[in-house]
C-alpha cells in the first residue's frame, strides 16, 4: 500500500481544514486507516484511525468532537475534517495503513506498516 497525504495549510484558529490521503493497492479495503501527527520537537502521536469496514472510529481525547475520520473504500481514500482548529494542532499529518491491527494497538504507532509522506498544518492565533 503506497499512500498519498494532502490538504494541510495554514488556517486561522477556529478555522477548519480537511485531510485526504489516497492510497493505491488492493488490499486498502482491508487496511485499517490511522492520522497521526508530529509537532516540532515531540513525538508521533495518534490522531484518528477508522476500521477497515468503517463502521468503528477512534480518537484522540485532545481532538474527540472536533475532528472527524471518514473512509471511502471505493476511491481508497481516508479524510480527516479538522474543525474548530486550535494552534496546539499545527503537526505534520501523516496517515497511515496496516493490516490486522488489534483494537489495544489502534492507537500506536509500530502497529501500522504503511505511511504517506506527510502534510503540514499551520493554525494562527
Amino acid at each position: 500500500v503506497q499512500l498519498q497525504a494532502s490538504g494541510g495549510g495554514l488556517v486561522q484558529a477556529g478555522g477548519s481544514l480537511r485531510l485526504s490521503c489516497a492510497a493505491s493497492g488492493r488490499t486498502f479495503s482491508r487496511e485499517t486507516m490511522g492520522w497521526f501527527r508530529q509537532a516540532p520537537g515531540k513525538e508521533r502521536e495518534f490522531v484518528a484511525a477508522i476500521w477497515r469496514s468503517g463502521g468503528n472510529t477512534y480518537y484522540a481525547d485532545s481532538v474527540k468532537g472536533r475532528f472527524t475520520i471518514s473512509r471511502d473504500n471505493a476511491k481508497n481514500a481516508v479524510y480527516l475534517q479538522m474543525n474548530t482548529l486550535k494552534p496546539e494542532d499545527t503537526a505534520v499529518y501523516y496517515c497511515a495503513a496496516g493490516y490486522g491491527i488489534i483494537l489495544t494497538s489502534v492507537r500506536t504507532v509500530r502497529a501500522y506498516d504503511y505511511w504517506g509522506q506527510g502534510t503540514l498544518v499551520t493554525v494562527s492565533s
